[in-house]
């Protein structure tokens, strides 16, 4: 499910203003992964050298997860790590995570963190693009017998992750889309016209 809210919510606005001031997004130049030149650029990683603004993107992910039905957060490394961190800081909520890597000695656990089996997990990341990189940890989460059904975001990039996540059987909810961040920063001038246009374009491609 896609957030309805407007960003016309003071608290909301604050968050859009803070991501952009931050870098968390940034408009320019920038060379992604597949090598492929990107005008805009969203890394979320940013937000734990901004505690104030961490806490303040900890309290939105809480406004949508008090309407979810679950008995633990469950964060996707790593980004989303130190964001499920102050997010059960700030709701009093248990957590654990799914490893990316098993460890060769101790315990070798696939999650870490306390739980039972059928317990509902809600998984904390991010944001979204198509999806495909979700289903790795929820299927480590299921293997140990929790039960997923929701998963909560920052930033929903639209690019086909909520009809992928829903054909698998999992919900979507975002705190914002992209398409809103990009309306609210530009009905604000907070970005160039010229660059803003390329990334509408590029987003549209």
């Amino acid at each position: 499910m896609i957030s309805k809210r407007k960003i016309t919510d003071l608290k909301l606005a604050k968050i859009a203003d803070g991501l952009l001031e931050v870098g968390c997004v940034k408009f320019g130049e920038f060379e992604l992964k597949s090598g492929a030149k990107s005008p805009i650029y969203i890394d979320l990683r940013r937000l734990v050298a901004f505690p104030e603004l961490l806490k303040d993107v900890a309290g939105a992910y809480a406004d949508i997860l008090n309407g979810l039905d679950f008995d633990m957060l469950a964060a996707l490394p790593y980004a989303a790590m130190p964001i499920g961190t102050a997010i059960s800081l700030h709701g009093n909520w248990k957590m654990v995570y799914p490893r990316k890597e098993v460890k060769g000695y101790g315990t070798q656990v696939e999650v870490e963190g306390v739980f039972e089996v059928d317990q509902r997990a809600v998984v904390i990341d991010d944001l979204i693009s198509t999806g495909g990189s979700k289903l790795e940890g929820i299927e480590k989460l299921n293997a140990v017998g929790l039960k997923v059904e929701d998963i909560v975001v920052l930033i929903d990039r639209q690019a086909g992750g909520v009809g992928f996540m829903e054909e698998h059987g999992y919900k979507l909810h975002s705190v914002f889309t992209l398409p809103q961040l990009l309306d609210y920063w530009e009905e604000a001038g907070a970005v160039d016209a010229k660059l803003m246009l390329k990334a509408r374009a590029f987003l549209a491609s």
